[in-house]
């Protein structure tokens, strides 16, 4: 049956896409979702709302059952991080010039390309790249984006992934690499770095992340660019730019490719949104050719003295070659550069020292807290950078017992361990009252084993 506000919604229409992809049926298609993530019923959704007092109510109802990340003390991150937000980027990105997710066109959205262009310039004097794009969808996105420019640059069909990194996000790379192009996934070290490793002429890179997700910080980065770079790969460094006031940007130790995700700069821990993605690499005209997202920058115009603002390469993107583009891409996170923008120009670069520096102060203060009410700290002689993970007899039980307390104690990592974030809005005090809690928890539950 056709829908009247989906297009190509009819069957003539769904026969034809099917054909045209090679599969004969819708179900087919969904063929790699696996089972268990397929409800195979009706959605369990309320009857029509006639009236919109009766579905405001009903929003309320299911909006008041979240608990926000301000209400109680939080410790939780693991990609989605509780950071500050100055109140002057809630007042910009809210304005009805900026206020949608769309990054216009040149013809008629001047402010907006300008905006856009001071945030990648800022952030390539953070990154010390030549080249930063348009934000993509999210930190996962980038990723795979940044790998799959990697492969179109090399030729080869595989990349080498640290294991230190987020399940999710390992799960998002191999979907978007998929099928072409393999995961090979490296060891990671007792110290919680990127372990001993081979790579030969069929990577095309090497990926690491830095800090990771047990929040250490890599020391081996030259080693493993020179390693990658004599097997003719790349290095591809996944990072957060809240760290590069006080860490040697990734480009230092020979980054090719960097990237990440910009939530850290001035967006706030949302229900699923708030994120968005960067990739940067040097003024290498082969490798900024691979970039499937738009690139914004600044050339005189016909009037002398005036400049204007807009795409660089336009060729290479999805919007000049449609199907025949290298990826497609959106334009879905256009507002949150414009708020990063704004954060880094706020911070500058004496902020964002003394941002990273108190995170750095606060992250060791935390572990040797946890650690003398009994947690066991993992990776403690590493250099960690706003998370740590911790062991304990039962992590479900732990989380449990600090809830009851109005404590989120952390991110559940395994059956007994936590992930714990702390930032900035993070006190001396939070820190002793998490601890004082974590202490009576691992007491309940008969302490570390």
């Amino acid at each position: 049956m056709t829908h009247p506000y989906i297009p190509n919604a009819g069957p003539e229409a769904r026969a034809a896409m099917l054909a045209e992809i090679g599969a004969s049926s819708v179900a087919e298609f969904y063929g790699d979702i696996p089972a268990d993530l397929r409800p195979g019923r009706p959605l369990d959704l309320p009857a029509p709302f006639a009236d919109e007092p009766g579905l405001v109510r009903h929003m309320r109802g299911l909006l008041g059952r979240n608990t926000d990340t301000t209400e109680v003390l939080s410790f939780l991150g693991h990609g989605c991080y509780p950071h500050h937000v100055p109140a002057v980027c809630d007042e910009v990105n809210g304005r009805g010039e900026f206020l949608t997710a769309y990054a216009g066109e040149p013809y008629e959205d001047h402010g907006r390309f300008q905006a856009l262009f001071e945030y990648v310039s800022m952030m390539a004097e953070l990154l010390d790249m030549d080249v930063v794009n348009v934000p993509t969808y999210d930190g996962f996105q980038a990723a795979g984006t940044a790998l799959r420019m990697a492969a179109r640059h090399t030729g080869r069909g595989r990349v080498l992934v640290s294991g230190a990194i987020a399940p999710d996000k390992l799960a998002k790379i191999r979907d978007y690499l998929a099928p072409d192009v393999e995961v090979v996934l490296a060891p990671v070290a007792g110290s919680g770095e990127v372990g001993e490793i081979d790579l030969d002429d069929t990577f095309a890179a090497l990926y690491l992340e830095t800090p990771n997700v047990y929040g250490v910080i890599e020391t081996r980065g030259r080693e493993l660019a020179d390693l990658a770079h004599g097997a003719g790969a790349l290095l591809v460094v996944g990072t957060d730019p809240i760290a590069l006031g006080v860490l040697a940007p990734p480009a230092s130790f020979g980054a090719d490719l960097v990237c990440g995700d910009i939530q850290s700069l001035g967006m706030h821990q949302q229900y699923g949104g708030g994120q968005a993605g960067f990739i940067a690499s040097r003024d290498d005209e082969r490798l900024v050719a691979e970039f499937p997202s738009r690139l914004f920058g600044i050339a005189p115009t016909a009037v002398p003295g005036e400049y204007g603002f807009g795409d660089v390469f336009y060729d290479r993107t999805s919007f000049a070659l449609r199907e025949e583009g290298k990826e497609w891409v959106g334009t879905a996170a256009a507002l949150w550069g414009i708020t990063a923008g704004v954060y880094l120009s706020l911070m500058g670069p004496q902020g964002m020292r003394e941002i990273g520096e108190t995170i750095l102060a606060r992250t060791r203060y935390a572990m040797g807290a946890l650690a003398s009410a009994g947690a066991r700290v993992r990776h403690q002689e590493a250099f960690h950078f706003r998370e740590f993970a911790v062991e304990v007899p039962d992590a479900d039980a732990f989380l449990a017992a600090l809830r009851r307390r109005d404590i989120f104690g952390g991110v559940r990592l395994g059956s007994r361990e936590v992930l714990v974030c702390v930032t900035e809005r993070h006190s001396i005090a939070d820190i002793d009252t998490l601890a004082a809690a974590a202490k009576d928890a691992l007491s309940a539950i008969g302490g570390t084993k």
